[in-house]
């Protein structure tokens, strides 16, 4: 038996929501807030890091997003989504490293300071340090409050804007020799970019892949998926969109001049 616990708008697990839909694999949802209900100390015993997701199958934890597709993958043989050549292979984990090792901290630094900053400004800074410091994860303690004070001037933006263009690249390299990301079919790599590339769709900077054709026609067939609609498009409900509704400023002129001077 598998059981989830995760929230609609976590880029991470929007991953495994996508693996699962890919593999066709029912599983017992536990839906989360992310108010405050990750550091309940029940949950923190599952995952002490107080994110989600986290998977249980058949009464073990599996933590960390992508330690989970792995997971999944190899206690799921049926419909692999790893590539069969060791090559190919290890493209998939490189896409994964650069994204748990980057482009993770830079998509919550560009989120936190657009769409996910207003209700946090609305706290008093008390409030917001309280909230936020909440977590053990110092780091993302301290870009996460500097982003919601300074927005797209916090000199943590230039380099998560930074980090995306380098999985941009990636992506445009790897396309320019075939449909998916890693090979011949849709993979891991793919479960494990989508939700990065959806996040900067909502947050306005889809223009990022202007000149990038091959990426616009990736993302075209990939947001028809069903596994992306299933895990993503379709679970999201009014709640889901708002933050990312009527946010301002747009932030796609000051990403474009950080892209010109880089």
């Amino acid at each position: 038996m598998l059981e989830l616990y995760h929230s609609i708008n976590s880029v991470c697990a929007q991953k495994v929501r996508i693996a699962l839909a890919e593999k066709g694999l029912p599983c017992q949802e536990h839906l989360m807030t992310l108010a405050g209900d990750q550091f309940d100390p029940a949950y923190m015993k599952l995952n002490p890091n107080g994110v989600v997701p986290t998977l249980i199958h058949d009464g073990r934890v599996v933590v960390e997003s992508s330690v989970i597709l792995y997971y999944l993958d190899e206690a799921f043989p049926e419909k692999p989504l790893m590539p069969r050549d060791p090559y190919e292979r290890a493209v998939v984990r490189l896409y994964n490293k650069l994204i748990d090792e980057y482009v993770h901290n830079s998509c919550a630094i560009l989120s936190f300071a657009t769409a996910f900053r207003a209700r946090l400004q609305r706290m008093t800074r008390e409030a917001r340090e309280a909230e936020l410091s909440k977590s053990p994860l110092t780091k993302r303690t301290e870009f996460k409050l500097d982003v919601t004070d300074r927005g797209l001037e916090s000199h943590f933006v230039v380099e998560a804007v930074a980090y995306h263009e380098k999985l941009l690249s990636r992506m445009d390299e790897s396309l320019e020799h075939g449909r998916f990301l890693a090979g011949d079919g849709f993979s891991l790599a793919e479960a494990g970019v989508i939700p990065y590339i959806f996040r900067l769709e909502v947050l306005r900077l889809a223009k990022m892949w202007d000149k990038r054709p091959r990426i616009a026609a990736w993302w075209e067939q990939i947001r028809q998926r069903p596994s992306t609609r299933t895990a993503i498009l379709d679970r999201m409900g009014d709640g889901d969109w708002a933050p990312f509704k009527n946010f301002e400023p747009d932030p796609w002129p000051s990403v474009r001049q950080m892209i010109k001077a880089a």
